[in-house]
Parts: C-alpha cells; structure tokens; sequence
C-alpha cells in the first residue's frame, strides 16, 4: 500500500515538473515570438520614419533649388571695426563677427554685417533687401517676417546684388521679387539651425511709424 502510494506522489510529483517544463517552453516561445514582432515593427517604424524624412528633405530641396551653400569661416568674435579677411558671400553667411547682435525684428536701416553674422550664428534667418525696393514688397516681406516672429531679422542693405537676399548660416537665398513659397520653404528649413541656440526675445516692427 505504501509502494502504490509512493508510486503515485512520484508518477504526479514527475507529471508536474513535466507540465512546467512544457509550460515554461510555452512561455519561451511566446515570448519569442512577441520579440520577433516588436522587432518587426521596430524596423517598420524606422523605415516609415526614414522615408518621412526622405520626402520632407526631397520637398524641401525642390522648393530651395536656388539655395546656395558656403563652406562656415568660423565663428570668432573680433572688436567693433577690427579688420579681418574677406566673406565668402554677399551678404555674408558665416565668419568673423561682433560680440553683441542685434535684437531680432523688422527696420528699414542697415547694421554692419559683421554684427548681423551674429545674429546669423544664433540661428536666424536674415531677410536683406536694397533699400529702393518698391514698398510694397517691402511690406510683404514685413508681413513674412512677423508671420514667423523669432528668429527672424529684416534690414535694408544697400551691399545687396540683388533685390531680396535670404540668409542663414552657411546658406543664402537671392530674389528678383519675392516668391513667398520659396522663402517660406528656406525659413521653415534653416531657421534656428545656427551653430548657437540661444533663445530669443523681443521680436517687434522697430520701424519709424510702426
């Protein structure tokens, strides 16, 4: 009787550890098979990312194509009215610059180059225009301007080879007249994306009468 009853614990002792065996190989593959999925969908995660980033950029070159890039001249600071070599571009879009910039806005003046390189380095996009620019176009690049706020500075400058000059660190947009897709598409790409990100405060229409 005790040899049945032994036999017994160990037939059900022997069956239990057979059904955790079996439950864990279970649980192994599920998760297994979990694992396999998630990875899946990882990676069609980063391909459908991928290919999001792909068309903005592909969007974004086919409004720019009149973008022109410069090779950066560095970044250091030099005293108000020190000397220093040629920019690489009109206007300039990177290099030698003052210590302070200027504060972000619209005017209907001209600053030195030299202190709006700074304000280009910050990140901001620099709206350039010839001051005999009809003004009408003028008002629309003001109304551009305060369309985005920060980050954006508008001068006249008379240095200007053509009427409407875009700038960005290392990049430059130049316009006969003012195409809004096409400088809405520069901004959107380069704005804030100078070497410093420092906030900026106190975007305003600085303009006589404004």
């Amino acid at each position: 009787m005790d040899n049945n009853l032994e036999s017994k614990n160990e037939y059900f002792a022997k069956k239990e550890e057979k059904d955790k065996i079996i439950q864990e190989e279970r649980r192994k593959k599920m998760i297994r098979r979990v694992s396999g999925w998630l990875a899946v969908l990882a990676v069609l995660g980063l391909l459908v990312l991928y290919a999001y980033s792909y068309f903005q950029k592909e969007e974004v070159s086919q409004k720019t194509t009149d973008v022109e890039y410069f090779r950066s001249q560095g970044r250091d600071h030099i005293k108000t009215g020190d000397s220093h070599p040629p920019y690489n571009s009109n206007p300039p879009t990177s290099g030698w610059h003052y210590d302070v910039p200027n504060q972000s806005g619209i005017y209907d003046k001209s600053f030195t180059d030299e202190q709006l390189v700074h304000n280009l380095e910050h990140g901001h996009v620099w709206i350039a225009y010839k001051p005999d620019l009809p003004a009408d176009e003028i008002e629309k690049l003001a109304n551009l301007a305060k369309s985005y706020g920060s980050k954006i500075i508008m001068t006249s400058r008379e240095a200007n080879d053509v009427p409407i000059v875009f700038v960005a660190w290392e990049y430059l947009l130049k316009m006969q007249t003012l195409d809004e897709s096409q400088a809405r598409a520069f901004i959107n790409a380069y704005r804030g994306k100078g070497p410093e990100t420092i906030p900026d405060f106190g975007f305003k229409d600085f303009r006589s009468g404004k």
